[in-house]
């Protein structure tokens, strides 16, 4: 079985949301009078809706008066973060969302830093992979996918909001391995973020699409899409209909963390600041709400664990893209 289920411990240390703050106003309770989110992809992707879905929690739970979005697409997630690195003093104010490709990217030498070089200030959430197909295609399982692809494998194309050898395309050839597919052989096609990849899918350019499954459930509940596979242990509350990998005969699992980085240099004051809105977010309805809206896990975890899981992770997705031909 592949498996990139992540211990609870371990998925507690992870990395999501770009939050550009101004100065840190704060009342006696330490509460932020606004946050700045920076996202390092367009518009309808994971990262998007991680922050987004934040913002509206701590705002609308009253922790922050206000929160503002600014989506920095470019490099597959290069650009926001070689920016938070190279204008570092003046980006003290800035958190940044992240995930389980900061890892995959500087593995493959997409990106010349890795998370060593940036601050690294809180996990927040688990998000697991999702296939899915259009609503009118002719696939509604798995195996009617596996069945297509051994057909014709190189018109059957899946696609994905990362670069080639990134998060999607990894989890593709990760399920098509566990499926008894050659995992180098998946035509894999890469779009900047979600919503180009779903554009792509509705367009007939692809087969299926490897996205996260939180972007998954708003485009099937939205009536566009079909999901026929999760990476999940169990199904999901969220979108219970949706089948998992593991039930179709696949044996694979996977979740993606997402949590907060900001520029290298924070003063520990400011990164205490930080740590304390996130944590108070969790204890309240309204992140509830988004949280079982978008079916994320919770994984919130501050402090030198961060550090050592996302040491943890880097050796064990290395050694599978070592096994998948990826690095």
């Amino acid at each position: 079985m592949i498996n990139l289920k992540l211990t609870r411990r371990a998925m507690m240390a992870a990395a999501a949301a770009v939050v550009a703050l101004g100065a840190p106003a704060m009342a006696e309770d330490k509460t932020l009078d606004s946050l700045h989110f920076l996202i390092p992809g367009g518009a309808g992707g994971g990262w998007d809706g991680t922050a987004r879905g934040t913002g509206e929690a701590l705002t609308k739970a009253g922790i922050v008066g206000t929160a503002s979005y600014e989506n920095m697409s470019g490099g597959g997630g290069g650009k926001a973060i070689g920016f938070m690195i190279e204008n570092a003093e003046s980006q003290h104010g800035t958190l940044m969302v992240n995930s389980t490709p900061i890892v995959i990217r500087s593995l493959t030498g997409v990106f010349p830093y890795n998370f060593r070089d940036l601050t690294m200030v809180a996990g927040t959430i688990g998000d697991y992979a999702a296939f899915v197909v259009g609503k009118d295609s002719p696939i509604n399982s798995m195996g009617d996918l596996i069945a297509a692809y051994k057909a014709n494998p190189r018109k059957t194309a899946i696609g994905g909001g990362s670069v080639p050898g990134g998060m999607d395309h990894l989890v593709a050839a990760m399920v098509m391995k566990a499926a008894g597919e050659d995992p180098t052989a998946v035509k894999y096609i890469p779009y900047d973020a979600g919503g180009m990849a779903m554009a792509a899918l509705l367009s007939g350019e692809i087969a299926a699409l490897s996205t996260g499954f939180s972007e998954a459930v708003d485009l099937a509940n939205a009536g566009e899409v079909k999901i026929i596979g999760v990476t999940s242990g169990d199904r999901v509350s969220a979108y219970a209909d949706a089948p998992t990998m593991t039930e179709q005969g696949i044996e694979a699992e996977f979740v993606n963390w997402r949590g907060f980085f900001a520029a290298p240099g924070l003063s520990d004051e400011r990164l205490a600041v930080y740590q304390n809105t996130l944590s108070k977010m969790y204890d309240t309805p309204e992140w509830e709400a988004v949280r079982e809206r978008n079916g994320w896990v919770n994984i919130h975890n501050s402090g030198p664990d961060f550090v050592s899981f996302l040491e943890e992770q880097e050796k064990v997705i290395g050694d599978l893209m070592s096994e998948l031909g990826f690095r």
